[in-house]
């Protein structure tokens, strides 16, 4: 059996197990599957499925696609859901080990062994490593992050009200159900933690005229938001600073912590929650964003394409584990709310805008980046829709705070009615 015939074999294994099979396109220019097919896999050379299917996992998967040995042509989303029929069960251990033997019989020639993996200095979660950490995935190019993001620049989940609202709409409500969670008022004193390209910030001192201070270990999200305060003139109100959670100091009436939570890490989670915490005036409050796992008893964790290529060194937790350690850490839970439907809708909108944009995300960063980000979104969406993950936002308080009957307090201003 030759390369060609191997090839279709594979193909033919896997398109009878789903009821949606995309088509493919062979190195020699041959089609094969559907002719309506949503997404085509385009296989760039004889070996490109033992490059996609060997070793299997989605990093093997992810590298195939970031390095070119198979590209994808058309709907994204449609592959993936084909990806996740055989992650959920769609072959019996015989049939895939026989798809795997089939796959071993294709030339080795893939080119994910040019594969450049971020190299990882230091102490886990030590400050270097988690600056190193983060700055591999923010300082990227703010003009990348622009092609998929709102006016904003707001990289975390919008709080949608209606699927047909725009992204902008969205975000801006999210940024004030925030608000209006921590019950800001005039005169007091926020913290933004992870506080990106300084979107919160401007908006809590504009709207709730606090005073504020947003942290970031991203030079290039600190140069952005600093001129975004300036743009505003809000200079004599914020100050952005380039700190680590664990390297601030001061009080503050409010905290917001927004999509940087799962940097953090199981082991340095209560020294996360005792620093907030130490830091919060009397009757303080604390808002926790941040993604979890639905998963229980995972096991031994193997590297991700995530892990590797997005988040290095990023963690999701269980809620449960989250809100344990919040509460020993001397908080209480006043308010847990899931924006899971709402992520999935942020990240499809991510996703069209960076199709849409692609030459000029291809511009401000390459190709490699570009299919990273592709993927990993497109990913990240199909797993909030399925509930493998939700996003969490946890109002945490000082148990002296005062209490507020009823659920009107953390309405946006657009959805008390």
């Amino acid at each position: 059996m030759d390369s060609k015939e191997a090839t279709k074999a594979i193909i033919d294994m896997l398109s009878d197990r789903s009821e949606k099979p995309p088509a493919f396109r062979l190195w020699d220019g041959e089609r094969i599957g559907p002719a309506d097919a949503p997404v085509t896999i385009v296989l760039q050379h004889p070996g490109a499925l033992r490059s996609l299917l060997i070793p299997p996992s989605d990093l093997t998967a992810g590298e195939a696609y970031v390095y070119d040995d198979v590209d994808v042509e058309g709907d994204i989303f449609s592959l993936l859901d084909f990806g996740f029929e055989f992650v959920e069960g769609s072959l019996d251990k015989r049939t895939a080990l026989s798809l795997l033997r089939l796959a071993r019989r294709l030339p080795r020639q893939n080119r994910r062994r040019k594969a450049d993996r971020p190299r990882k200095q230091g102490r886990l979660h030590s400050i270097r490593r988690d600056r190193q950490d983060v700055r591999y995935h923010y300082d990227v190019g703010n003009d990348f992050y622009r092609q998929f993001l709102d006016p904003l620049m707001v990289y975390s989940s919008a709080a949608f009200l209606d699927p047909s609202e725009s992204l902008e709409v969205a975000q801006r409500r999210k940024l004030d159900m925030i608000c209006h969670k921590l019950q800001l008022c005039s005169g007091q004193r926020l913290l933004d933690v992870g506080c990106g390209w300084g979107a919160l910030v401007a908006h809590a001192a504009r709207k709730y005229d606090v005073e504020a201070v947003g942290i970031t270990l991203s030079s290039q999200q600190a140069a952005w938001a600093r001129d975004v305060v300036d743009l505003q003139g809000l200079s004599d109100r914020i100050r952005i600073l380039e700190r680590d959670y664990r390297e601030v100091e001061g009080t503050y009436d409010a905290i917001a912590s927004v999509g940087m939570f799962e940097h953090v890490g199981r082991a340095k989670m209560r020294t996360y929650f005792d620093h907030l915490r130490s830091l919060l005036a009397p009757g303080g409050v604390l808002l926790n964003h941040g993604i979890g796992t639905r998963e229980r008893d995972r096991g031994r964790i193997k590297p991700t394409f995530v892990s590797t290529y997005v988040f290095p060194d990023g963690e999701l937790l269980p809620i449960e584990e989250v809100v344990g350690v919040a509460e020993r850490s001397g908080f209480e839970l006043r308010d847990l709310e899931s924006l899971r439907t709402s992520y999935a809708l942020t990240l499809r909108r991510w996703v069209a805008n960076l199709e849409r944009n692609r030459d000029d995300a291809v511009a401000a960063a390459d190709e490699r980046v570009y299919r990273i980000w592709r993927a990993f979104m497109a990913g990240s969406a199909l797993s909030f829709e399925k509930a493998r993950i939700s996003v969490y936002q946890l109002v945490l308080a000082d148990p002296a705070r005062p209490w507020t009957y009823g659920r009107a307090w953390a309405m946006a201003s657009d959805d008390e009615g």
